[in-house]
């Protein structure tokens, strides 16, 4: 059997069982929660009304049949690029209309994002203003929506093609080996240098582009924030209030920015619900995330991973098998570098999927640390009434399938985490 024949097979046979894998989770998750609808767990039947259980039921059951549909329509879509020839098909069109070289490549780049955002456009706006609309939590308008996808196209082409141009730059100028000379090392570096500086632009540059944010104007709230950083040790650039009510009435709270740019955000919508206790409790959660250096930890793993998924695209960019089994015939004597990076970014996902678990398994236990040091610097009531609050007002079931929950949950469930605040049991 032929290279090419062999990656065929694995991959359909990879795409196949990740498929049947997810429809069995999430046929265990409807089932699981709709079977448990009609009444409150008894750990929150005092806490929770029946009308909101049944609501967050509702509407978890209501998303995952129509997760359903997406994961069907998104492995045709997968096929139709791969081994259905699309991908191909494209890449040969822009060929004979551009010829070769880097213009083609970014074309060729460009191209396959705008098809794939249009196939993806009827989804996202059912999702929004059908299903959010459905359950109440939707507040944009159609002209909003527009707005905010022009923008996010926008921002991605300019911040996008350029570092995109680069990398293909380095692929073209600089050798697959030895590995210490190699393109991949060198892209990986610029990568990750590229992921830093978001980091810090982006809530000074990006975020404000789509959402407004106004120092935060309660003096009470805003002594209490500064006072409880300050008993752990944390600094910020600022404590801001975003409109978040303009587009969704779900709420939140967050830390963006990377060093002396870090930042507190808060939903408008967040301080609306919750009593001062309460948001105290929430912010000292997350800056039990920076205590235990999570985002340091996240970071870290993301160098490693994306190190070893440019080496392994460094090593596959040079094999024709790892064109022609995914439904690429390629002209090797003039490498599109465009084509080995879409192709690996359409593959990764369907390899990468049985491993999610280990992912979510480690934010869970992220989760319960910031959740301890939560209790341990602000009150343990505050953190279950809030966490209770945020759990209803995003309607979250309280009733999640537990075999959903470790393949796909990366914040544990609201009884979880209450019992482990009541038990004191460390992660």
């Amino acid at each position: 059997m032929s290279s090419s024949l062999l990656l065929t097979l694995v991959f359909a046979v990879a795409l196949v069982a990740g498929l049947l894998v997810k429809f069995w989770l999430a046929s265990r998750q409807i089932r699981h929660v709709a079977r448990h609808r009609d009444s409150v767990p008894v750990a929150f039947a005092k806490t929770v009304t029946l009308a909101a259980h049944q609501k967050a039921a509702d509407y978890t059951v209501t998303k995952a049949r129509f997760g359903l549909l997406e994961l069907a329509f998104g492995a045709a879509v997968l096929l139709g690029w791969t081994l259905l020839g699309g991908l191909h098909a494209l890449n040969q069109a822009l060929l004979s209309w551009l010829g070769g070289g880097m213009l083609q490549q970014l074309a060729l780049l460009a191209a396959f994002a705008l098809i794939g955002g249009l196939i993806d456009l009827p989804g996202a706006l059912y999702q929004t203003f059908v299903i959010e609309q459905r359950y109440g939590f939707n507040k944009m308008t159609l002209g909003l929506w527009l707005a905010d996808l022009a923008k996010s196209a926008l921002v991605g082409a300019v911040i996008g093609l350029p570092i995109v141009a680069l990398i293909l730059w380095l692929m073209g100028a600089l050798p697959s080996s030895p590995w210490w000379t190699s393109w991949w090392l060198v892209a990986w570096a610029v990568w990750m240098g590229f992921n830093l500086l978001l980091l810090v632009i982006y809530p000074t540059f990006i975020a404000p582009l789509f959402n407004k944010f106004k120092p935060l104007e309660d003096e009470t709230l805003r002594n209490r924030v500064t006072t409880l950083m300050q008993r752990c040790g944390f600094a910020a650039k600022g404590l801001f209030v975003m409109d978040g009510s303009k587009r969704s009435a779900h709420a939140n709270a967050y830390f963006t920015g990377f060093g002396a740019a870090k930042r507190v955000v808060f939903y408008d919508t967040l301080l609306s619900k919750l009593s001062p206790g309460e948001v105290d409790a929430v912010l000292a959660h997350e800056l039990g995330h920076f205590k235990h250096k999570h985002i340091i930890k996240r970071i870290a793993g993301m160098f490693a991973l994306s190190l070893a998924g440019f080496a392994l695209l460094g090593w596959l960019s040079t094999r024709v098998w790892f064109y022609t089994g995914l439904g690429v015939s390629p002209n090797m004597a003039a490498p599109n570098d465009a084509l080995a990076l879409l192709l690996f970014v359409l593959a990764a996902p369907v390899f990468s999927i049985f491993v999610s678990p280990l992912f979510a398994q480690l934010s869970r236990k992220h989760e319960f640390e910031a959740d301890a040091y939560a209790v341990a610097q602000t009150s343990g009531q505050d953190l279950s009434a809030a966490l209770l609050k945020l759990y209803e007002d995003n309607a979250s079931t309280l009733t999640p399938d537990p075999l959903f929950v470790k393949f796909y949950y990366s914040h544990p469930p609201a009884s979880e985490r209450l019992a482990r605040m009541i038990t004191g049991a460390s992660a």
